[in-house]
């Protein structure tokens, strides 16, 4: 049996275990698009009618990018939790003990960050659509729209295994999700950024989440992308690749 062969066989095995957890606590889910979904109805029907956005599309339309972008945000904070209640409860020491490949561990947690979150996703889009969302999108865009959000997923979920495996407190292992759930809102997520005051509008215009956003309404709304979709994907595959690099180095000192 090759490496390869070894860690694929392991990775499925132990992301089965997560997902099973996962399916016995299907509140975890319900939860992660709980959140989102409030603030769709919050902005949509309470403040909607007053915010301009510059566009003839509905205010729901508008803002479904920014509310996909907080469920992922939301989501991964549990990666970080249930990573941290393994690290103390000693499984990766008894996994290290087993001949698996090592990495297959970490792994497994990400794939069931994934898997979750793409659910809580659809869930949102359900609501989002009962809730008189429309889309001009063919097949391709949203494929596209897809892509971006499973990136957009892992690369959160890998930032979120260096706290999961560094932090000293439960708190301290979901707590780094609140900065990323709060980014949105300074971003074109609910508004223009037009419409921002200047070291604000500075911010809002080139932090990713602006980016990402443009990219995935442009999509939705069947318009040119334009120069959004690479700079968004600049800026995913360039988190993804730094966050990875720190958490298995934060891995390997843990289990050295």
């Amino acid at each position: 049996m090759t490496a390869t062969t070894h860690f694929l066989g392991d990775t499925a095995v132990l992301t089965g275990r997560s997902l099973r957890h996962i399916t016995r606590s299907l509140d975890t889910i319900i939860t992660t698009a709980i959140m989102p979904i409030a603030f769709m109805l919050l902005f949509v029907f309470v403040f909607g009618g007053a915010i301009d956005t510059g566009s003839d599309t509905q205010y729901v339309d508008y803002l479904l990018p920014g509310i996909l972008l907080i469920t992922v945000a939301s989501g991964v904070s549990y990666t970080a939790y249930r990573l941290f209640l393994d690290m103390q409860g000693g499984i990766f020491e008894r996994f290290q003990s087993m001949p698996i490949a090592r990495s297959s561990v970490l792994w497994a947690h990400v794939l069931t960050s994934l898997v979750a979150n793409l659910v809580s996703l659809a869930i949102v889009v359900g609501v989002a659509f009962i809730m008189g969302f429309r889309t001009g999108a063919d097949l391709l865009a949203w494929l596209a729209v897809a892509g971006i959000m499973v990136l957009f997923t892992l690369a959160l979920t890998w930032l979120a295994v260096i706290p999961g495996l560094t932090a000293k407190s439960v708190d301290g292992a979901s707590a780094f999700s609140y900065p990323l759930i709060f980014l949105p809102f300074i971003s074109s997520a609910f508004v223009p950024t037009e419409s921002m005051p200047g070291p604000v509008r500075v911010f809002a215009e080139y932090q990713p989440v602006t980016a990402i956003v443009d990219a995935i309404r442009a999509l939705f709304t069947g318009q040119p992308v334009g120069s959004d979709i690479w700079i968004a994907l600049a800026w995913l595959v360039g988190i993804l690749v730094v966050a990875y690099g720190f958490a298995m180095l934060a891995y390997r000192r843990k289990i050295s």
